[in-house]
């Protein structure tokens, strides 16, 4: 059985000037990014089966996107070339401890449509994951994004969902997203946040009041993401503080992908009726392993080589 992912499949263009704002840079590197498409690679790079579905431009980005989510044995079969767009790029600023500046210059991904999810075959699939930073935006993209939630939820498939906020992309409609962000939520089984988000969704001022929100909307398991500290872990009514790896931080680019991925690759091979019963335990054991792809991630510059490193 696969994992399903949809969203952005991009290309950053990382800043090599370190902590030079992207107005003053000069010199940038290219890489294949998304966190979609990231999560793919991570999911393949661990061994597991996992198909991308988004779009990109006929152009050379797009090709070299596809090429290099092939190259980790993530299957393309619906990743879509638009020859009316261009693939969209993400500039990246490094600064202290690997933290990232965003300006998005967005093309073919939000031409992703729901006449190309509707030819998606779910049968193989066990898993969908939803963490598209742009699938909020207005557009074609956005309705797809909403109608294979849809097809997930009647298919009675295990959905992910990694909201992904990016301020650049919703700083005059945070109310768009917040309500988007919600309704996936309460339809999800698996979700996963950064403390920062877990604040703005819930509306409150405390990781303590965001959690109690959180765990009042919907019965999944969710972590929410706390940095150097690790991870907080919600199941079954039972909170704990899973510890984070130690690590020296150049670049956090897909660091949060990497940990969701992980907790994919450890869960799609299992049924949703075996995921339902695992333990407490096992589940600290899961999120401790995507704390662990998460410290290795930001150790490398480029997101989708951090990937190669990776192991449970």
């Amino acid at each position: 059985m696969k994992v399903l992912c949809i969203g952005e499949a991009l290309i950053d263009m990382i800043c090599t000037d370190t902590n030079t704002s992207l107005s003053d840079a000069n010199n940038f590197l290219k890489k294949a990014g998304g966190a979609p498409a990231n999560v793919a690679a991570v999911i393949a790079a661990l061994g597991g089966d996992v198909a991308l579905t988004a779009k990109v431009g006929s152009d050379p980005f797009g090709k070299y996107l596809i090429d290099t989510l092939e190259s980790f044995g993530v299957s393309t079969q619906w990743m879509l070339k638009d020859d009316g767009h261009f693939t969209t790029l993400a500039f990246v600023s490094l600064v202290d401890e690997g933290e990232r500046d965003f300006y998005f210059n967005r093309g073919a991904d939000g031409w992703l449509s729901v006449d190309d999810i509707e030819k998606i075959d779910l049968s193989d699939i066990s898993v969908v994951h939803f963490g598209s930073a742009t699938a909020f935006l207005p557009g074609l993209l956005q309705k797809a994004y909403t109608v294979l939630l849809q097809k997930a939820i009647a298919e009675k498939k295990f959905i992910s969902f990694d909201p992904n906020y990016r301020h650049l992309l919703f700083k005059d409609d945070q109310q768009r997203f917040i309500e988007q962000s919600l309704h996936f939520i309460e339809c999800c089984n698996f979700f996963k946040m950064s403390d920062e988000e877990a604040l703005l969704i819930t509306n409150t001022t405390t990781l303590e009041e965001a959690v109690q929100v959180l765990e009042k909307l919907s019965d999944a398991s969710f972590a929410i993401t706390l940095g150097k500290k690790g991870a907080l872990l919600a199941h079954q009514g039972k909170i704990v503080i899973v510890h984070g790896v130690p690590a020296i931080a150049v670049d956090t680019t897909g660091a949060g992908d990497a940990f969701v991925g992980s907790i994919l690759f450890q869960l799609h091979r299992k049924s949703t009726e075996e995921i339902q019963n695992l333990s407490a335990e096992e589940w600290k054991s899961i999120v401790y392993n995507a704390n662990k792809a998460g410290a290795t991630t930001s150790e490398h510059i480029g997101a989708m080589e951090a990937f190669r490193h990776l192991a449970v």
